[in-house]
This record gives C-alpha cells, sequence and structure tokens, in this order.
C-alpha cells in the first residue's frame, strides 16, 4: 500500500471548529479572533487576564545537527503533546511559523510530518494570517522612511555609508543580497548600497517574538539603531519617528494564532526567527501564554541543540524568565549512519558500526544540554528501515551518556506511538531535577560570551576575529550593550562553521567575520563562517513542484 503524503494525511483531517479547540483551554468564544473556521487569534484582553495564573512546565524539542536524511524535530514535538494529551495531561504545543523561503526552496514547510502534523497545513505553509507579511511591511516601512528623511533634508546628519537598517522579503533571492538604491537622479534621493535579509532575519522579527505586549514591542521598536552619523552617533528607530506605525502594522500580529493538531489538541504556531541567522524560537508571548493554559507546554528550537537549544536557553529563556522541566532531543537512525559516514543512497542497508560511529554527534549535544541544568531524554524518530540492532545500538550509547533513548512511532501511528516518550517526559518533569541556568552571565565581555558558547558548545580551540571585531564589541560594551546575550549566526550542518564536517569534531576555531548590534531583541549577532542572511533557492527549487491540481487542491507541498 502506498505511503500518503503529508499533505495528503492533512487534507483529510477531522478538524474541530477552532472555537472548541479554544474551549479546551478555557479562551471564551468572544476573545477569539477567526480566521476562516480552523485557526485565530487570542485577544490580548484575555492574554492581559492570565498574569496571575501559575505556569504549566515547559518541555523543549531540540535535536542533532540536521542531516539530509531528516530528523523530525517538528514531527516529534506535536507527536509530543499528542502524546501527553493521550495519557492524560492537558498539554498544547508551542511551534514557530513557515516561511515562504524555504517552502520554495528546499527545506520544506514546519507542521509536522506523518500523523503528527499541525493543520491547516496548506494555509500554515503559505500565507496563514499574515503575520509575515505584517512584519515584512513594518521592516521596510522603516526602510522606506530612512531614505525619506535623507531626501527631505537628512537633519539628523545621517552617514549615507554608516545606514545599517537593510531590506527584506519572505524569499530566498539571491540576487537581492547587494543592490544599489535611489538611482535615477535627483527626483529618486542620494544613490547608496544596501540589500536585502529575509524577512526570518529581520530585527523586526526577533523583536516580535521577544516583546511581552504591544507596550514592550513599541519601545523595542523604537530602540533599533538604524544608522550612524559621521560622528558615529548611533541613530535609533524612535529619532525616524517609525516607532509608532510599525506598531500599527504589527497589531495583530503580536496576538498568538491558535490551530490543531490532528488529534484535535490546541497548538500555537506564532513567530519564525531563522535557527542559524536569528534565535529560532517561537515567540514568547506564545509561549508564556501557553504556560498559563496547560500543565505542559512542548516548545521546539531551530535545527539542532547547538544552534536552537542555545539560544533558546541563552536568549529567549534568559529573557523572558522561562525555566524548562526537560529537554527531548531528537536523532535518527539513518541521521547516526550519516555521521559515521555513510552516505545517503545507502542508508537502507543495517550497519551498526555506522550507527556507533555516528552518535558521538548525538552524545554531545546531551552533555551540552546537559550543561544548562536541563535532565535529557533521547527520541529516536524511527524509519520503517531501522533495524533492530541499529536502534539497541543507540540506546546503548545513550544509557552510556547517563539518559535514556527511546524509540518514537509517531510517525506512523500518531499518538499511540509516542506514549512511552510522553510518560518519561512526565516523570523528567515531576522529578525537580531541572536547575536551568544560562552558561554565561549578564556581565560578562561580548567577545568573552562568544568564546564560552564556541568553547563550551562548539568544543571549538578558540575564537578567530579581526581587532576591528573586537574594538565594535569594546564600543558597544561602553555605549550599555555589554549585558546584551550573543545570536551566534552559524551553519546548523555542523558544531564547525564548515557544512561539510560532521560527528562531534574537536581542533577546530570559529571565525567570526561580522558583528550586528540587534538594540531593539536585545541581542548582539555574531555572523560565522559563509552564513548568509539572504538564502538562495537550490538548482531545483520546490516551487518548480507546487500547484494547484485538477480538484483546484495545493500540491507539492511538504
Amino acid at each position: 500500500m502506498a505511503v500518503k503524503s503529508d499533505i495528503e494525511i492533512a487534507r483529510e483531517a477531522n478538524k474541530k471548529p477552532i472555537m472548541e479547540i479554544g474551549a479546551k483551554l478555557g479562551i471564551p468564544a468572544e476573545h477569539l479572533l477567526p480566521y476562516g473556521h480552523d485557526k485565530a487569534k487570542i485577544g490580548q484582553d484575555f492574554i492581559k487576564g492570565l498574569a496571575d495564573k501559575p505556569k504549566g512546565k515547559l518541555i523543549l524539542v531540540t535535536a542533532i545537527n540536521p542531516t539530509p536524511a531528516g530528523e523530525g524535530k517538528t514531527t516529534t514535538t506535536v507527536g509530543l503533546g499528542d502524546g501527553l494529551n493521550r495519557i492524560g495531561k492537558n498539554a498544547v504545543v508551542c511551534i514557530r511559523e513557515a516561511s515562504l523561503g524555504p517552502n520554495f526552496g528546499m527545506k520544506g514547510g514546519a507542521a509536522g510530518g506523518g500523523y503528527s502534523q499541525v493543520v491547516p497545513m496548506e494555509e500554515m505553509n503559505l500565507h496563514f494570517t499574515g503575520d509575515f507579511h505584517a512584519i515584512t511591511s513594518a521592516h521596510n516601512l522603516l526602510s522606506a522612511m530612512i531614505d525619506n528623511h535623507i531626501y527631505w533634508g537628512n537633519s539628523l546628519e545621517i552617514d549615507l555609508r554608516r545606514i545599517v537598517w537593510r531590506r527584506v522579503m519572505d524569499m530566498n533571492d539571491r540576487a537581492l543580497r547587494d543592490t544599489v538604491v535611489n538611482l535615477g537622479g535627483v527626483a529618486n534621493g542620494f544613490p547608496r548600497q544596501t540589500g536585502f535579509d529575509i524577512t526570518v532575519a529581520s530585527e523586526v522579527m526577533a523583536i516580535l517574538c521577544l516583546s511581552r505586549d504591544l507596550d514592550d514591542l513599541q519601545k523595542r521598536l523604537g530602540d533599533i539603531v538604524v544608522a550612524y552619523t559621521r560622528e558615529k552617533k548611533p541613530i535609533y528607530c524612535r529619532d525616524i519617528k517609525a516607532d509608532g506605525a510599525m506598531t500599527v502594522l504589527l497589531k495583530d500580529a503580536m496576538q498568538p494564532n491558535l490551530v490543531q493538531t490532528l488529534e484535535n489538541n490546541p497548538a500555537f504556531v506564532h513567530g519564525g526567527p531563522f535557527a542559524n541567522i536569528a534565535h529560532g524560537c517561537n515567540s514568547v508571548i506564545a509561549t508564556t501564554t501557553a504556560l498559563k493554559l496547560a500543565d505542559y507546554v512542548v516548545t521546539e528550537a531551530g535545527f539542532g541543540a547547538d544552534l536552537g537549544a542555545e539560544k533558546f536557553f541563552d536568549i529567549k529563556c534568559r529573557k523572558a524568565g522561562l525555566k524548562p522541566s526537560a529537554a527531548v532531543i531528537v536523532a535518527t537512525v539513518r541521521a547516526m549512519k550519516m555521521n559515521g559516514g555513510v552516505a545517503k543512497a545507502d542508508l537502507g542497508a543495517e550497519n551498526v558500526e555506522a550507527v556507533k560511529s555516528g552518535c558521538p554527534n548525538l552524545g554531545r549535544h546531551i552533555s551540552n544540554v546537559k550543561s544548562f541544568g536541563v535532565p535529557v531524554v533521547v527520541a529516536i524518530n524511527h524509519f520503517v528501515s531501522d533495524t533492530d540492532a541499529e536502534v539497541q545500538a543507540v540506546k546503548d550509547y545513550v544509557a552510556a551518556q547517563g539518559a535514556t533513548a527511546i524509540l518514537c512511532k509517531h510517525w506512523a501511528q500518531g499518538s499511540a506511538g509516542i506514549e512511552d516518550l510522553a510518560r518519561h517526559v512526565v516523570d523528567l518533569a515531576e522529578s525537580g531535577v531541572a536547575d536551568f541556568a544560562p552558561i554565561y552571565p549578564d556581565d560578562m565581555g561580548l567577545f568573552e560570551k562568544i568564546e564560552t558558547i564556541a568553547k563550551n558548545i562548539y568544543h571549538a580551540d578558540a575564537v578567530v576575529a579581526d581587532k576591528s571585531i573586537r574594538d565594535q564589541l569594546k564600543v558597544w560594551e561602553a555605549a550599555g550593550y555589554g549585558h546584551l546575550p550573543i545570536c551566534m549566526a552559524k551553519t546548523q550542518y555542523s558544531f564547525t562553521t564548515d557544512p561539510n564536517v560532521r560527528g562531534a569534531p574537536t581542533g577546530h576555531s570559529i571565525p567570526v567575520r561580522e558583528v550586528r548590534l540587534s538594540a531593539g531583541a536585545g541581542f548582539v549577532v555574531a555572523i560565522c563562517g559563509e552564513i548568509m542572511t539572504m538564502p538562495g533557492l537550490p538548482r531545483v527549487p520546490s516551487a518548480e513542484t507546487i500547484r494547484l491540481n485538477d480538484a483546484g487542491q495545493i500540491e507539492g507541498l511538504f
């Protein structure tokens, strides 16, 4: 029998009206702003009314470094949420929204897979409730107002060579990485070089995802540094007087989106900063609201634990005062074999020795997550090609690392295939052993924070950075930004900055080629290696096979 595609499974979902899903969490209908019948935004007034309610337990789902074999982190996040509900717990899933760029590129969507999905799948992976469009518009409004200010006299004395605010669009388009604007003569302004980033790399996205409420949102927007004068004095968004209008554009986007899993359990899908070039977590307001409404909140961090989990702990949890009770690290037998040197075409054949050779990548993630004081369980996301001996090899390795690995079959079986993991997560969370703390203090120097991440998480020997970068960090420290956390922009495929180096390498260095101040979001970005803030499409983009069929249904999304 042919295996159904994710989109076919999602299309057959027996969805309940979104008001019923809200009622499960005690959200009155009048506090839900519906977008059709199967998705809604939660009203700000209702969220404010939850302030005095106790919080549930927060469970993080993270993963090994991604491989072409696929790991299924979002699928496991959704499956675990369903599994917790299946064993009688009141659980909510919190995940990110999907970006159009990877949807039409190579990575695909972000709604889970198989029988562990969030629906409506098509809308979630396309325009959804318009949040990303609002973020794009707000970002580019500021861009337009900067150039407009310069055109009408430049009373702030902005140095055209020192404008750091670029433009964004929610698409992979390498042709726009570096551009020249204002060509065409006097009527169009003063020519200058700039460029585009993808919307999910915008500081506005990061700000929306870290803001507590609309007042906090406007303050953070106002704090954005957009340019400098010839004397290197910073020019802020509030100096351009754009923060108020940007907040208006983001008013609805700030409200968390409520949808449902295939098993009709509630899911919050809100925000979506990239994990390799931004902080890679869903919004603080969605997570904190869910914690007030449920006993368990299952959320994910982007890519592998070296990027996603580290930023979740050191940025999001630090900023929002969150304390995770347990962490799940997703791994697959196939990915272990790839880390052990097996080519993708040969993954179907049993190779226990390759599994063992690849396990050190998983082992390093286990020890890294434990270093934050969070107890760990490994979820082995099952594939039909896995053999008992290969699965046992992973379990034995994880046991030697002082943790437990549990085989999970949620992709094929839904919540019934992940009950064991759900029960183990409850045991970890209820044990009270979690003693979370970030791996560096606020008052550590900025370069020392970069070194701490590189050495403790990536296991690098050193950080390589030009004197100009170190000097820039010192200038920001002198300006009062030294307390900010670091957001490392690095390839997701390796502990190094070389995407081809798998496993658990040592003896490498981390080159930092640029640093950027995100004063509104409240972190400093360290760009390492060849990471791009505007990705390109692959040779054969997914967009080539996405279409409407004869019944008017979407085909090709995954």
